[in-house]
């Protein structure tokens, strides 16, 4: 069974999202994703000051399996990276809801989070 922590929002497309009292949120890739690619070499995050849609791609990330584009799952613009990604793609596996963070938005509308699934729901789709 995968982790899946409470308090966090999941898309269908595996993505979660961490939402901040001041309407900020980290996004990473969920436990079961990250399983599910295998070992992950390779992570292509956006420029700080990129704008997102929901659901548009933000980037990609590549695995000895497979490549799997990122999408977002909630609009903002990006105000940070996760530099560790860089010379270290691996620590999403190995913290894909901590270490392996892999953005920070300013979301454009925070109450959008709540069109997301909750863990137990996230947890009903993957099983």
């Amino acid at each position: 069974m995968s982790n899946v922590p409470p308090g966090l929002r999941y898309a269908k497309s595996h993505e979660w999202l961490k939402v901040a009292g001041d309407g900020t949120a980290t996004v990473g890739i969920s436990d079961y994703a990250q399983n599910s690619l295998g070992d992950i070499t390779y992570v292509q995050l956006p420029k700080v000051g990129a704008v997102l849609k929901a659901g548009e791609t933000f980037g990609v990330v590549e695995s000895v399996k497979a490549a799997s584009d990122l999408y977002a799952p909630a609009a903002g613009t990006v105000i940070a990276t996760n530099p560790a990604l860089e010379s270290a793609p691996e620590t999403v596996n190995k913290s894909p809801y901590d270490d392996g963070w892999m953005l920070k938005l300013k979301l454009t509308n925070p109450a959008d989070a709540n069109a997301l699934m909750d863990a137990p729901a996230y947890e009903k789709s993957v099983s």
